[in-house]
């Protein structure tokens, strides 16, 4: 991936948080919102959200709260839906509605990261090496507009996605796919519209994709809510892209988040769209589904930005689910109450690490600037002694006690136990302060032990977890030596991004969330040299690099998996990252809520109250 496209890779899907409340990376602009993950803590996850008003439960309709009320599904937030244009959505508050509004070729299989079933799909075929794929659309299915769902639609969606493809959207990653770029044509002038044309078209009603080369992770990137496929007639009435070559130039990198189709949205789901203001969502039961029709008929989603008034009207039964503040609110304020119910020990698709920098672009944190006791060099993290010295000073255990209510486990590696390509047989990173200790005896030809340092760290202003784990960091750490200070300063989320990005941050608690269930959304990421997160470690290793453009190159999944985990004993043994444990969720909800269940839970999805989709919740 050149330059050009690491401008358009976004930190974190945002699609269903499930971890630690860490310094979370999720898109371009510098907003903050805070999202509820239902884990461990509360994930921030940047975005547009704005506060609501704080009412209870009410459908907006005449007053009728949640109640007993079987029609109705409330839930209460903090934070907004910031579109609902697919070509466009990039946050779970947005996800969580498009995904029920609209419908992908394929889905998730039950609780499953591997299995796709057919949804607007039913079936398809692999040919020419992995480079064409052929799908064979389902019939009988309507948009809420009435309009039928025909191949043009799906060639319409993907072609606007790869011309759009901003910032502000995950269409990166099909651009990659289909194009060979994640840019697009503004940024890279490779791009063009027989190419575009090229790798999506119909042939007759069956909708074939050409790929440059083989991607192992297409058909899940195809699963993703942002590919969701829309009622091209009707978008092109509104006054959206009208889908031709004579007018496709105009259309690169537009702005789709206010667009005609974010107003008024027409897909194939099980919901259609009724209205939306500041204070809430509503949608209801498409009557003309093509499928299994929704039980409850009315969801209505409110943006309440207090917590206690929350957690209050979730108690009173007044709202169904809330978004209630993570593992240790549910812990000790809902779980075993009346009507509460509980699900637990939910997979964590997550990832977090602690980044050392390699090569410090700004002078303002580095203090002296040498190895002479009063700061460091801005290559101070360049000698793998000293990272390894930080690795083995962190003590995992007691972050997952103090942290995470005594929930997780140690990694070995910035990729989820439950994604293909984890490797639980290799050792995790032990806390060792005599590892620690020897291994900064050696750092710098013994002149960090000799001389000492003094390291300027940030944490997001806010986070417990993210200042409870930089302390542990920092006490042991000047444990082993006098001479050694670790001085921790809060910063707004905005300014840690802003500065990270730049190079000029010295160590930053570094998270992801996957847009598409292939580990190498995760491992390109974090440890290749031209991954999203380079710019906060500035390392550059070869082999690494080798390996993973192999896995990305074959569809073997075997050995996929022994590139991963040679990846990860050499990522673990070279220590570029402090690792952070896994965090397993939990959600509370209502227990007159019928559909939520291990098995049914899929992590992939926007909604993550319930981990299914809303056509598959009923109320007793």
């Amino acid at each position: 991936m050149t330059n050009a496209d690491s401008r358009f890779r976004r930190p974190l899907g945002l699609i269903a948080l499930t971890t630690l409340a860490l310094t979370l990376a999720a898109c371009d602009d510098n907003t903050e919102t805070n999202t509820a993950t239902e884990s461990g803590t509360t994930a921030t996850t940047e975005g547009s959200g704005t506060e609501g008003s704080g009412e209870t439960a009410s459908t907006g309709t005449g007053g009728t709260s949640s109640g007993g009320n079987r029609d109705v599904l409330v839930v209460q937030e903090s934070a907004d839906i910031p579109t609902l244009d697919p070509g466009t959505t990039y946050d779970t508050g947005s996800g969580q509605a498009v995904e029920n509004l609209y419908e992908t070729l394929v889905t998730y299989q039950g609780s499953s990261l591997t299995e796709l079933a057919p949804l607007l799909a039913t079936e398809w075929n692999v040919a020419n090496g992995g480079t064409e794929y052929r799908f064979t659309l389902r019939d009988g299915v309507q948009f809420h507009t009435g309009n039928e769902f025909t191949c043009a639609d799906a060639e319409y969606t993907f072609r606007r996605n790869l011309v759009t493809n901003t910032s502000d959207s995950g269409n990166w990653f099909l651009s990659e796919s289909l194009l060979g770029t994640g840019s697009n044509a503004n940024d890279d002038d490779s791009i063009t519209w027989d190419k575009i044309s090229t790798a999506v078209r119909c042939d007759g009603e069956t909708l074939v994709f050409t790929l440059p080369r083989t991607d192992p992770a297409f058909l899940s990137k195809l699963a993703y809510t942002g590919q969701s496929i829309v009622d091209s007639a009707h978008a092109k009435e509104i006054g959206e892209w009208d889908g031709t070559e004579a007018t496709w130039r105009e259309a690169v990198g537009k702005d789709l988040t206010n667009s005609p189709l974010s107003q008024q949205p027409s897909g194939t789901g099980a919901y259609k769209f009724v209205s939306k203001d500041a204070t809430a969502f509503r949608a209801e039961a498409f009557e003309n589904y093509w499928g299994d029709k929704a039980s409850i008929q009315n969801v209505l989603i409110q943006i309440v930005p207090e917590q206690a008034a929350r957690l209050q009207a979730f108690l009173r039964g007044d709202a169904d689910m809330v978004e209630t503040g993570g593992r240790a609110i549910i812990e000790e304020q809902l779980r075993g109450k009346p009507g509460v119910a509980v699900l637990d020990n939910l997979p964590d698709i997550s990832a977090f690490g602690i980044s050392m920098n390699q090569d410090i672009k700004g002078t303002d944190l580095l203090g002296s600037g040498e190895l002479d006791g009063e700061g460091i060099p801005a290559n101070f993290f360049s000698d793998v002694n000293v990272r390894r010295g930080f690795l083995a000073a962190f003590d995992v255990q007691t972050y997952i006690d103090e942290v995470q209510n005594g929930v997780g486990q140690p990694r070995n590696f910035l990729l989820p136990e439950t994604f293909p390509g984890y490797n639980s047989e290799v050792e995790a990173p032990g806390f060792d302060l005599e590892a620690a200790r020897e291994a900064f005896e050696q750092a710098w030809g013994g002149q960090v032990w000799e001389n000492g340092f003094v390291i300027n760290a940030t944490y997001r202003a806010g986070s417990v977890a993210a200042q409870t784990g930089m302390e542990l960091l920092k006490r042991n750490i000047e444990s082993l030596n006098p001479k050694f200070r670790v001085n921790l300063q809060s910063k707004q989320w905005s300014e840690i991004l802003e500065d990270g990005n730049r190079g000029e941050e010295i160590m930053i608690i570094t998270g992801w969330a996957p847009d598409y269930a292939d580990p190498d959304n995760f491992v390109h990421t974090f440890y290749h040299s031209e991954g999203y997160y380079q710019p906060r470690l500035n390392f550059k290793d070869d082999q690494i690099d080798t390996w993973i453009d192999e896995a990305r190159a074959t569809s073997d999944a075997e050995q996929r998996d022994t590139l991963y985990t040679q990846v990860a004993e050499r990522a673990r043994d070279q220590a570029y990252y402090v690792l952070m444990p896994s965090n397993p969720g939990i959600l509370a909800y209502r227990d007159n809520i019928q559909g939520i269940s291990e098995e049914a839970y899929n992590p992939m999805l926007a909604f993550a109250r319930a981990g299914t989709y809303w056509k598959n919740l009923s109320k007793n």
